[in-house]
């Protein structure tokens, strides 16, 4: 189990170094000076924005996730976080377009910043993982599907939340203010 464990981090690495820094300062600047914010993603894709979102929330952001009974209609002044490893996922590339129709800012997380999802949004995380594709110039993994994808994508969403949480002075005391008490 021990050999797993470092299999992974090894994998996992490797993508976090090849990261754009840059680019994923603008991705947190984005989200500073946002509304409302909503998040779409399908399968673990959509996990890991949901996950994104109940960290936003917790930061004091107005969140709303794509597709639950309670999300209202996204609007100029709102932001979508749409989340596809490929970035062809039919309904994430459909929600994109959507949002930028109705005047939303659109940011993607994806490995292929040529994709269509990319070709959607204002500014695209590239995550240089594998995915359930296994494209040329995806990173290796033993890992299957897109878990390697998935695995950054968290980490990487929680460095923007900890970026956002540092530059609006929210920290544990005030996140766990925000945590539900209800369980």
């Amino acid at each position: 189990m021990n050999d797993l464990v470092t299999t992974v981090l090894d994998e996992i690495r490797p993508v976090l170094d090849r990261v754009d820094r840059a680019g994923l300062a603008e991705f947190a600047g984005r989200l500073a000076g946002a509304g409302r914010v909503f998040v779409t993603g399908e399968g673990r894709s959509g996990f890991m924005a949901k996950a994104f979102a109940m960290r936003l929330m917790h930061l004091g952001l107005r969140v709303h996730v794509v597709g639950e009974t309670t999300t209202p209609a996204i609007a100029t002044g709102d932001t979508l976080v749409a989340v596809s490893g490929s970035g062809t996922t039919p309904a994430t590339v459909r929600a994109a377009e959507r949002a930028g129709q109705a005047g939303a800012v659109v940011l993607a997380v994806s490995t292929d910043p040529a994709s269509p999802l990319a070709e959607a949004a204002a500014h695209t995380l590239v995550v240089p993982a594998a995915t359930k594709y296994r494209r040329d110039g995806e990173a290796p993994s033993v890992q299957p599907l897109s878990s390697l994808f998935d695995q950054a994508t968290h980490l990487l969403l929680d460095v923007v939340c900890l970026r956002l949480a540092q530059a609006g002075e929210s920290g544990h005391d005030a996140a766990r203010a925000r945590h539900a008490n209800t369980e």
